[in-house]
């Protein structure tokens, strides 16, 4: 059985309609939604994607914003530094490649908050290139479908770019039709927990079902808590910020968060990565 007809089949039928994904989304808006779309559930992203292209709908507009409005616009998509990598990123864009998002893994890499994923994900989906592209979501499916195993265990990048490159076809725009067809059938059939077997394309295929489904035994990462770390008084602290018209006092920001040491540490991170201004006068405000 061949994976890529079978799953290709299958995406045609059985695709999320998503605004990102369609024929006309500019190689720009395919940047965004894969900024916005890390460690954060399209259900969340979708609106605050629309939002964003409708006010900014090249880079160049963009980058003639203020840093603060990129990150009031963020909202609570949480890990607001994306927002200001996507200011920078639109900055760079404007400057050095004509307000164009360049086609080419080695230029996207060259900006500002663009890593090896994304660059990966953008020269694929916006511009058609046979480059693999792995997220939790196509390492699971690899794992199982041909490793035979359940579970994908902690990233490798160099083995998990050469696992999924081997199964890419030599079309070039069939290559990324089907790397999208993968991270699609992770994220709806082949997840993490209580997989639909019976609902998937490529069943008869998988490794992991023909060997009885055995139980995965290698190393797992731990889940990050939030409840009460300073990623949660960041969170807190910028809401504050975000939702004011205009520079915030201190007793406002104390207001938020009883543990005056773990408040002033969230607060100095923030400062320390370019989210938040103090000002003189003793307010703070989100980045000129």
């Amino acid at each position: 059985m061949s994976l890529v007809p079978t799953l290709l089949r299958w995406y045609e039928r059985s695709a999320r309609d998503l605004p990102w994904r369609r024929p006309d989304a500019s190689p720009w808006a395919v940047l965004v939604s894969e900024v916005m779309l890390q460690q954060t559930p399209v259900s969340r992203v979708r609106p605050a994607y629309e939002e964003w292209l409708a006010r900014w709908p090249r880079p160049a507009d963009l980058a003639a914003a203020a840093p603060a409005d990129a990150v009031r616009a963020w909202g609570r998509l949480g890990y607001p530094r994306r927002a200001l990598r996507l200011h920078a990123c639109a900055v760079a864009l404007r400057d050095r490649f004509a307000g164009e998002v360049p086609p080419d893994v080695e230029a996207l890499l060259s900006l500002p908050g663009i890593g090896a994923y994304t660059a990966r994900a953008v020269a694929a989906f916006a511009f058609g290139q046979r480059v693999p592209v792995v997220d939790t979501n196509v390492r699971r499916v690899v794992a199982r479908a041909v490793g035979g195993v359940g579970a994908a265990g902690p990233p490798a990048v160099t083995r998990d770019l050469a696992a999924v490159e081997a199964l890419l076809p030599d079309d070039p725009a069939t290559a990324a039709r089907f790397s999208v067809a993968v991270m699609e059938l992770g994220a709806l059939v082949c997840v993490a927990r209580q997989p639909r077997c019976d609902e998937c394309p490529i069943a008869a295929a998988c490794t992991w079902r023909s060997a009885g489904y055995p139980a995965y035994a290698g190393p797992v990462a731990r889940p990050q808590r939030f409840a009460g770390t300073d990623r949660q008084v960041r969170g807190l602290l910028m809401a504050v910020l975000r939702d004011a018209p205009g520079p915030v006092a201190a007793p406002s920001l104390d207001a938020v968060w009883a543990d005056p040491v773990q408040r002033q540490r969230a607060l100095d991170s923030l400062v320390v990565d370019g989210l938040v201004d103090p000002l003189p006068d003793g307010r703070y405000a989100l980045p000129a």
